[in-house]
């Protein structure tokens, strides 16, 4: 392997590269602060990363797992260290050649217990409309009565024990401020005089007044779009951009504010042109990213599923969709992402639809229900001239073409009403698809991911290659990601699932003898046998996939939910989780190839690829908390990998093929411009996917290795190399000798002899 990178020698000697060669996600928390993630700093530059990628720094909820429930956006968290950590860490990172990325949440605050630690949330309940913070909120003044409905009670207020102490409202934990004059008021008449009213948690759907991050009343929005709330909200953010101590900013869900563009123009106006800045955007397959916006791109789910489409085998994910429908009589894909929109947008959203029905009219409330349901992607954009014909023809059917073109006319007229419309389309799009029919519909596992198309997994390689030449042109610096803090499988527990396109006959019996339970829940025992083929023999994989499979059966509410849990039902669930389970021998190494040849092409193709903790070698994780766990950085393995040795397993192979490719990026950033597929001829073509960058990096990978396997393997099939000797940067496994170069035409076997990926450089 090609060394790590000498340690400058002072800040002087550190370029500032407006746009990073690759990052590294951290997740922090009270138990990983700055100075932790300080301590991995040299390990991490070792491995040839340009930037890390912090979660969210500022203050939020005490002992908070993500950070992405601010309090304060004028402090740096205390219980992370502080700005003095954060600064020191940034240091030790310039010190090494590193920067930083900061993941910033404009979109939302934390609702917090006590309330008092959001103090602009405080004010304004204690003082109503006439404080200078309610201009912050989304707060529908007159539909809660001149109240801000708080439904943060265990049961009724009747039932539950509130008292005046110490001049606040308290509940358990819970402490509300008071009005001032009314702290000696009988309770119900206190109750009557303040600017807000505690309630039942069950009474979100009907008395929330308040707009909030999805369907989390924990969290209410705050609004950026108001130029005195963006400055209050992004002043210590942007003075870490200016001071240096962060390169770049990611941006959280941007889809929940009222006028994407304008904020990130008023972003980029403040951060300057050198801030590299990509935004949270979930795009659907035919989806792109608005050209105006002045961003580098997105956080790279769009690359994700295209990533994983092309290791997925349409023929057999079309079996597998076969098998499920017949062992759970389940629907298909259309009809089931089509049931949970309507049983989102009419249940746990039923406040947001109820604000826009009344903004609408009983006339016209038919009509808003079904554009929201219809709506084929997260949400349009102010400016847009038409909704899509696909969701305005569906809406004309169920609700009339009058009723929808007073809609369509509403929106057009009615700045309010269409940023409203909006931002609900996009929490609907999020919980409906993401938070429930991802969990419901199953066949492929694999591709119930953010941004994924469930009902058509598959990418061609043409498919492929026209998205990756599309982001070389258009999007050079966007973000790519293959795992995430917010991924339900991170990419190698994918990679194994996947593997199951191309072998479906092992999910013919999804409840046979896999030591798991033979219940009254076949899609529950198909997601079991399925999550355990992809988690295999991960340490503590039977406890950890027993809590994942309870989080999915919550999510798809077809036997219990997070709201109404039937504990008989859940008491089951942990039966499901079988003993862990291993692919056989034959697609093992099938599995084996989809790891790395995912790596290889999101490390290679074009955009700035992002490694999620620990996923530098092999990375076996499922949905949150899950795939939060605290990080294991393979030093040691890296070192010995560096110091010659071979690999030893897929984990260490993935490991050298991160740290060259990442190497590469850092010290050669020339070669990773434009794109050029290599197309291979012969019998077993269709089994590569190779392209050049720059043209002098050369990368190929194979695809549905299992097939070609019993296809009878590569056989003839050539691949006509661009001009030039082609050197191999890998190195050979313990038992092959030296690697040759090739030039002209090269049998695919001859290139990729030892393992089924290849990197070359041209001589």
């Amino acid at each position: 392997m090609s060394q790590p990178r000498p340690t400058p020698a002072s800040e002087s000697d550190v370029p500032s590269p407006v746009t990073p060669a690759s990052t590294y996600r951290l997740q922090l928390r009270p138990e990983f602060p700055f100075a932790a993630a300080e301590a991995a700093v040299p390990y991490l530059a070792s491995l040839g990363v340009s930037h890390l990628h912090l979660s969210p720094v500022l203050e939020a909820a005490p002992g908070s797992a993500h950070g992405y429930d601010v309090t304060d956006h004028s402090r740096v968290r205390a219980e992370l260290g502080g700005e003095a950590g954060l600064r020191a860490l940034a240091g030790a990172a310039r010190a090494h050649g590193l920067g930083l990325v900061l993941d910033i949440v404009p979109n939302h605050m934390a609702v917090p217990t006590p309330l008092r630690l959001n103090r602009p949330l405080w004010e304004v309940l204690r003082d109503g409309p006439a404080s200078p913070y309610a201009r912050w909120f989304d707060i529908d003044w007159e539909a809660g009565g001149g109240q801000v409905a708080l439904p943060l009670l265990p049961g009724p207020v009747d039932s539950c024990d509130l008292r005046v102490d110490g001049g606040v409202l308290r509940h358990g934990e819970q402490e509300f401020p008071l009005r001032e004059g009314t702290a000696g008021l009988p309770l119900p008449e206190l109750l009557a005089a303040q600017w807000y009213r505690p309630a039942w948690w069950r009474e979100t759907g009907t008395a929330l007044n308040y707009r909030r991050f999805f369907t989390i009343s924990e969290l209410i929005g705050v609004r950026v779009e108001d130029p005195e709330v963006f400055t209050a909200t992004h002043a210590k953010v942007l003075e870490l951009v200016r001071d240096g101590i962060a390169q770049g900013l990611r941006i959280d869900h941007v889809d929940g504010l009222a006028d994407p563009e304008e904020y990130l123009g008023r972003l980029r106006a403040a951060a300057g042109d050198g801030c590299w800045v990509v935004v949270e955007k979930i795009l659907a397959r035919h989806e792109r990213l608005p050209a105006g916006w002045p961003v580098a791109g997105t956080t790279g789910y769009d690359a994700l599923h295209r990533v994983d489409g092309v290791f997925t085998d349409p023929v057999g994910a079309a079996e597998l969709a076969a098998r499920y429908r017949e062992s759970t009589g389940l629907p298909h894909w259309p009809e089931t992402a089509r049931a949970c929109a309507r049983e989102v947008l009419t249940g746990d959203l039923a406040a947001e639809l109820g604000a826009l029905e009344r903004g609408a009219g009983a006339e016209l409330a038919p009509a808003v229900r079904e554009l929201l349901i219809a709506f084929p992607v997260y949400r349009p954009y102010p400016g847009e001239p038409e909704l899509p014909p696909q969701a305005l023809e569906r809406a004309d059917e169920l609700a009339g073409p009058a009723a929808v073109a007073g809609v369509r006319e509403l929106l057009l007229r009615d700045p309010a009403f269409a940023a409203r419309f909006a931002q609900t389309s996009a929490a609907l799009r999020a919980k409906s698809l993401e938070d429930r029919a991802f969990y419901r519909y199953a066949p492929l596992l694999s591709a119930t991911e953010v941004g994924g198309e469930p009902g058509r997994p598959a990418v061609s390689p043409e498919e492929f290659h026209a998205y990756c030449a599309a982001l070389a042109r258009d999007w050079p610096r966007t973000g790519t990601v293959l795992s995430t803090h917010d991924t339900k499988r991170s990419a190698d527990v994918r990679a194994r699932i996947s593997a199951l396109s191309q072998a479906p006959e092992l999910m013919a019996d999804p409840e046979g003898p896999a030591g798991g339970k033979t219940g009254r829940d076949p899609h529950l025992a198909w997601v079991a046998r399925q999550t355990a083929f992809g988690l295999g023999r991960a340490p503590e994989a039977v406890p950890r996939l027993a809590d994942a499979l309870l989080k999915g059966a919550r999510e798809a509410a077809l036997h219990t939910s997070w709201t109404d849990r039937d504990e008989e039902y859940e008491t089951d669930v942990p039966g499901y989780a079988p003993a862990p389970l291993d692919l056989p021998a034959d697609l093992a190494e099938a599995a084996r190839a989809n790891l790395l040849g995912m790596a290889l092409l999101h490390l290679a193709m074009p955009g700035v690829p992002e490694v999620y903790q620990g996923a530098e070698t092999e990375y076996r994780a499922l949905v949150d908390p899950d795939n939060r766990r605290p990080a294991h950085f393979p030093g040691e393995a890296l070192a010995r990998l560096d110091a010659g040795s071979a690999p030893r397993d897929p984990a260490e192979e993935k490991l050298a093929l991160t740290a060259a490719l990442l190497r590469l990026r850092r010290d050669r950033p020339e070669l990773f411009h434009g794109y050029a597929p290599v197309a291979a001829r012969g019998p077993a073509a269709g089994h590569l996917v190779a392209f050049t960058r720059a043209p002098g990096l050369l990368v190929a990978a194979t695809r549905l290795s299992h097939r070609l396997a019993a296809s009878g393997g590569w056989r003839d099939t050539r691949v006509d190399l661009p001009p030039g000797t082609w050197t191999p940067v890998l190195p050979p496994h313990a038992d092959r000798g030296a690697r040759s170069a090739h030039s002209g035409s090269a049998e695919v076997t001859a290139l990729l002899e030892d393992r089924p990926v290849g990197v070359w450089l041209r001589r």
